[in-house]
């Protein structure tokens, strides 16, 4: 439990640097801090690798420990997501504690889920129904094998 804390804290601290525009700079106008990697506890690292890579469609990169318990993938600029394996089964998540990524085609992405026979939901837990956020920006949401919830929308003002 106390490795769920410290990952959402850590998420959240890192990120709102990068969502609010909040970041410190230095002389330079280069960023004090930068999001490094998300590290993720998962119980099945093959089952977990498989889900990001073909449903996420992440790229893995080389990781160093090579000892089986970690599979590593590129987040582009954003840093890096870390699988480690070796979390209990069934611990129950909840949907306020996600990740989130943007695409440029929702309708793509949704289309990949259907295909990889993800379950996804809005806000609300409708199934296969998009939230619409009042700013026109459609997000779904679903879990990895672990529960982990994950949120996905067409928010292209982030990559700007």
């Amino acid at each position: 439990m106390k490795n769920i804390f410290r990952f959402v804290f850590l998420v959240i601290f890192s990120l709102s640097f990068h969502a609010a525009g909040a970041q410190t700079k230095k002389a330079d106008n280069a960023p004090t801090i930068a999001l490094n990697h998300i590290a993720m506890y998962v119980h099945n690292l093959e089952k977990s690798t498989a889900f990001y890579e073909n449903v996420l469609q992440l790229k893995q990169i080389p990781e160093p420990f090579k000892d089986g318990r970690h599979t590593w993938f590129t987040l582009g600029p954003a840093g890096q997501l870390h699988l480690i394996q070796g979390a209990e089964q069934n611990i129950k998540r909840d949907k306020n504690d996600h990740l989130c990524f943007s695409v440029n085609s929702i309708e793509d992405f949704i289309d990949n889920l259907d295909k990889q026979q993800v379950t996804y939901t809005n806000w609300p837990g409708t199934a296969k129904a998009p939230t619409v956020r009042v700013d026109g920006v459609k997000q779904v949401y679903f879990q990895d094998p672990d529960g982990h919830w994950i949120e996905v929308n067409n928010d292209t003002s982030v990559r700007k």
